[in-house]
């Protein structure tokens, strides 16, 4: 059997404006203009072998993509050329990602990346950089330490802009979350991971520890407006309720971002649902702790990369793949894909649908009867296999029968760790 690979280009766009001083990018995101990302595919030929080779070339020429039946693609531009239209210069340029000084004098926290800060990245040494959706103090932080420990840590106002950095050399890796075990799937980034050409190379699980903050010297009583990221109010509507019954609930985009804009606004009638390493950053008061509505409250993150990794046998691996039905069979072939993996006892951990963004909608029937408009879908599935088995390889192959796109996102070792929902111990205690 015949599959198809598809080779990725990516045309970047954009009119970047003069960077944003160092108060207006604090909690404004929207002055520089956005670029603009078009992929493609061009088609390339290739057949699985016996087995996975050895080295990472035979893994990605081999079984990292499976395509087929892919729209043609435009000529890709070089990393060098996508650079430079981002910059809109030739030359070497580098991100300015020192602290920046706060208010008293004293050093400040690492700003954001903006997609304002998307040039050459600077020379890389021997530490690991992650990119991370957030500012210091958000649970993504905590994830991109925990997959990769000593690492530095590269706050980005964006999902989009975290994947850009990686994919531009700024980052080595990157870590964004993809489902709460309460709050369900981060959609975005499902998207964002078809539209870009990240691998995920591992996955790691955060238990979510919520705190209600606010300045020193304000009492529960007198919060008049609390503020966090949707998901994390809908995680604490019950002890809200209790804690702050006449307060005001208001989404913010970030649970740390909300405690950073109550200390630099000096708002005392506010308080913010956020970690406790938040509350340390920006000099807030922890009014109450664990005030999330269910202990088991666990948030999944997938760790990417510009390469995939070789997998392996000898260690519990999980692989993640996103395909589509093919043209006029509709969700009735998702019967057939589940069957490939039963039939050789493969255990599927996640399904998760989205709208075909080439074709949302299908319209059948005549015009005599009537016509009736079908939604079409990209579904994306994580099972418990690695792709160095046969079993998987062989799945696959039948799956690709059924589908007129099939793509492999990543085969990486599950998180196997153990955590607890108590909160992690302060400076103090360690």
């Amino acid at each position: 059997m015949q599959t198809i690979s598809p080779a990725f280009s990516c045309d970047l766009k954009s009119v970047i404006q003069p960077n944003l001083t160092a108060k207006n990018a604090r909690f404004s995101h929207v002055n520089g203009k956005r670029v603009s990302v078009r992929c493609g595919y061009r088609s390339e030929s290739f057949s699985f072998p016996n087995g996975v080779g050895s080295s990472r070339a035979d893994w990605q020429s081999s079984c990292a993509i499976l395509a087929s039946k892919v729209v043609s693609a435009e000529n890709s531009s070089s990393i060098a050329d996508q650079v430079a239209v981002v910059n809109g210069h030739s030359n070497n340029g580098s991100v300015d990602l020192s602290i920046v000084p706060s208010k008293n004098g004293k050093p400040g926290l690492v700003q954001p990346l903006t997609i304002t800060d998307l040039s050459p990245a600077p020379s890389h040494g021997s530490t690991l950089r992650v990119a991370y959706q957030g500012v210091p103090g958000a649970y993504s932080e905590a994830a991109a330490g925990k997959a990769y420990p000593n690492s530095e840590a590269i706050p980005c106002d964006q999902f989009d802009v975290a994947f850009q950095a990686v994919e531009l050399w700024i980052a080595d890796r990157a870590v964004l979350p993809v489902e709460n075990s309460l709050g369900g799937s981060i959609h975005r980034n499902y998207d964002l991971l078809l539209r870009h050409r990240l691998h995920i190379v591992g996955e790691v699980q955060i238990p979510v520890h919520h705190c209600l903050l606010a300045l020193p010297g304000v009492r529960t009583d007198c919060i008049t407006r609390v503020i966090s990221h949707p998901q994390a109010l809908a995680q604490t509507e019950g002890s809200l309720n209790k804690l702050t019954p006449k307060a005001a609930i208001e989404a913010f985009h970030d649970t740390a971002a909300a405690a950073e804009y109550i200390a630099a606004n000096d708002l005392h009638d506010t308080a913010a649902v956020a970690s406790a390493r938040a509350a340390e950053l920006y000099g807030l008061n922890i009014l109450a702790d664990g005030i999330q509505d269910d202990a088991g409250n666990v948030t999944r993150f997938l760790m990417l990369a510009r390469d995939p990794i070789i997998p392996r046998t000898d260690r519990p691996f999980k692989t993640s793949i996103v395909f589509a039905a093919q043209e006029h069979k509709g969700t009735s072939v998702l019967f057939k894909v589940l069957s490939a993996f039963a039939f050789r006892n493969i255990s599927l951990t996640k399904i998760e649908s989205r709208p075909h963004h080439n074709c949302p909608v299908r319209v059948v029937g005549d015009e005599n009867v009537g016509t009736s408009k079908h939604f079409e879908y990209t579904f994306y599935v994580d099972f418990e296999a690695s792709m160095a088995e046969a079993r998987a390889q062989n799945a696959l192959s039948e799956v690709q029968e059924y589908t007129s796109f099939l793509r492999v996102l990543g085969s990486y070792p599950m998180d196997m760790t153990p955590w607890s929902t108590l909160p992690p111990p302060s400076q103090e205690d360690v």
